[in-house]
C-alpha cells in the first residue's frame, strides 16, 4: 500500500532563501532546493523596460521631427480662417497697350529703294507715297504686255477689214446673179411665147433655161458661201476680241503692279516699324511697317491657361487708370497657348484713357461670373504645393495641424472657394508647404 506524500512547503533557509522540503514516507530521500531571490523579478523589470524604450523612441521621433511629425514654430506658419462670403468670380491679368486697327505695310513687288519719303513715326493720310522702288523686270513685262495687246488688236481690225471687205464681194456677187436671175427670166418668158408661135427654135430655148438654171444654182451658192464666211469671220473676230480683253486684263494687272511700286499709306494713321534706306533692295512681300490707329486702342492680355475654358467673347473686364476706372469687354480669344498662357483682346466700352502708351503694361481685373455666396479661405502659397487637394487644418488649442483632404473651386486672387473638407470657424495654414509636404501633422510651438 503506497502511502501519498503531502504537498512540498518552504522553510527559510539560514541564509534567508526559500528552500523547499521534501517530505513523505521516505524522508531520508527528502533534499533542500534553493531559489535565487532575484529571479522573481525579472520577467516584471523585463516588461518595464520594453515600455520605456518604446516611449523613449517615440518621443525622440517626436522631438526630433523624424516620422510623421515636424515641429514649426508659430512664428513661420500663417493662419487663416474659414468663413463664408461673397465670392467674386474674376480673374487678375496684366496687359499690353496696342493699336485697336493695325494695317501693315508690305510690298506688292521687289524692287530697290530710290526714295524715302517720311520717317518712322510720322502721320500719314490714305494715298500718300512713302517710298518709290524700281523694278526693271516689271517695266520690261509691261513694255512687252503692251506689245502684245497692240498686236492682237490690230490683228482684230485686219480681220474686221477682211470681213467688211469679203462682205462687200459677196453681196457685189449676189447682186449680179440675181440681175441676171432678173435678165434671163425675161428672156425665158420671151422664148416660150416665141416658142409656142413656131418663131424659136427650141435649142434656143433649152439654152435660156439653161442659163436660167445655173444663174439660179449660183445665188444659192453665192448665198450660203457668204452666211458661212460671215459666221466664221464673226466667231474668229469674237476670240480676238476675247484674247485682247485679257490682254488689256493681264496689260492693266501689270500697270497697277508698276504703280505698287509707289509704295503709299493704306489708310489714316501713324507710321511705325518703318525703316527701310535708299539702295535697299526688297523682295516681293517683304514687311516694310505698319498704320497704327492713333486714335482708338485695346489691350492685349495674357491668362493663365487654366481658364482657358471659362474665357469667352463679351465678358467684362475693368481696369484702374489714375483715379479712374475703365470698363472694356473681351473682343477676342485667341486659343493657341503658349508658355502656359493664352491670349484675349479687350477693347473699350466707354472712354479710354488718353494718357496710355502704346506697349504699356497695365493690371486689369477679368470678371467670369456674378458673385455668389459660398466657404471661403485665403488665397495663399500653399495652392502651388499641394494643388488644392489638401491643407493643414489646426486644432482647437491652436498647438497642432493635421493634414486632411479637401476639394477646392474657383479661385481669385484674393479667396478660393470650399466645396468639401472644411467648416465654417476652422483654421487652415495658408503659408508655403515646401518644407512638410511628406508630414501628416505639425507641432506648433512658441
Amino acid at each position: 500500500m503506497s502511502v501519498v506524500s503531502p504537498l512540498p512547503k518552504q522553510t527559510p533557509g539560514a541564509d534567508g532563501a526559500a528552500t523547499q522540503i521534501l517530505g513523505g514516507a521516505r524522508g531520508g530521500m527528502d533534499r533542500r532546493i534553493e531559489v535565487a531571490p532575484w529571479k522573481k523579478y525579472v520577467k516584471p523589470a523585463g516588461a518595464g523596460a520594453v515600455t520605456l524604450l518604446v516611449l523613449i523612441i517615440a518621443y525622440a521621433m517626436f522631438a526630433t521631427g523624424s516620422g510623421r511629425t515636424v515641429k514649426v514654430e508659430s512664428g513661420t506658419v500663417t493662419l487663416a480662417p474659414v468663413a463664408h462670403g461673397a465670392f467674386e468670380d474674376f480673374v487678375p491679368i496684366r496687359g499690353r497697350v496696342t493699336p485697336l486697327k493695325t494695317v501693315y505695310l508690305d510690298a506688292m513687288e521687289g524692287g530697290r529703294v530710290e526714295k524715302v519719303y517720311v520717317e518712322d513715326g510720322a502721320d500719314v493720310k490714305a494715298g500718300d507715297v512713302i517710298v518709290d522702288l524700281s523694278n526693271t523686270s516689271l517695266q520690261l513685262e509691261v513694255l512687252q504686255r503692251e506689245t502684245e495687246v497692240a498686236q492682237q488688236t490690230n490683228n482684230m481690225r485686219s480681220l474686221e477689214l477682211q470681213l467688211e471687205r469679203s462682205r462687200l464681194d459677196n453681196s457685189r456677187d449676189l447682186v449680179e446673179a440675181e440681175y441676171q436671175i432678173q435678165r434671163l427670166t425675161r428672156n425665158l418668158d420671151r422664148r416660150r411665147k416665141l416658142f409656142a408661135g413656131g418663131n424659136a427654135s427650141e435649142s434656143d430655148l433649152q439654152s435660156v433655161e439653161d442659163e436660167f438654171i445655173y444663174q439660179k444654182r449660183k445665188h444659192a451658192v453665192l448665198t450660203e458661201s457668204q452666211r458661212n464666211t460671215i459666221k466664221l469671220q464673226e466667231t474668229q473676230l469674237v476670240q480676238i476680241k476675247e484674247t485682247v480683253g485679257r490682254l488689256q486684263q493681264n496689260l492693266g494687272i501689270a500697270r497697277v503692279n508698276l504703280e505698287s511700286l509707289k509704295v503709299r499709306a493704306p489708310v489714316d494713321g501713324r507710321l511705325t516699324a518703318f525703316n527701310p534706306e535708299v539702295g535697299q533692295s526688297l523682295t516681293k512681300g517683304e514687311r516694310l511697317g505698319q498704320v497704327d490707329d492713333p486714335a482708338h486702342r485695346k489691350i492685349a492680355a495674357d491668362v493663365d491657361e487654366f481658364y482657358l475654358s471659362r474665357v469667352a467673347v463679351g465678358q467684362t473686364a475693368t481696369i484702374a487708370f489714375g483715379r479712374e476706372d475703365y470698363d472694356l469687354r473681351v473682343a477676342k480669344t485667341y486659343p493657341q497657348v503658349r508658355d502656359g498662357n493664352f491670349v484675349v483682346d479687350l477693347v473699350f466700352t466707354g472712354n479710354e484713357p488718353a494718357d496710355m502708351r502704346r506697349g504699356q503694361t497695365l493690371q486689369l481685373k477679368l470678371t467670369l461670373g456674378d458673385p455668389t455666396d459660398a466657404l471661403l479661405i485665403p488665397d495663399g502659397a500653399f495652392f502651388q504645393d499641394t494643388g488644392g487637394s489638401w491643407l493643414f487644418v489646426v486644432a482647437q488649442d491652436g498647438k497642432s495641424a493635421l493634414r486632411r483632404n479637401v476639394r477646392l473651386g474657383r479661385r481669385n486672387s484674393r479667396v478660393i472657394e470650399v466645396l468639401d473638407g472644411l467648416q465654417a470657424g476652422e483654421q487652415v495654414i495658408v503659408s508655403p508647404y515646401s518644407t512638410f509636404l511628406d508630414k501628416d501633422r505639425l507641432q506648433i510651438t512658441g
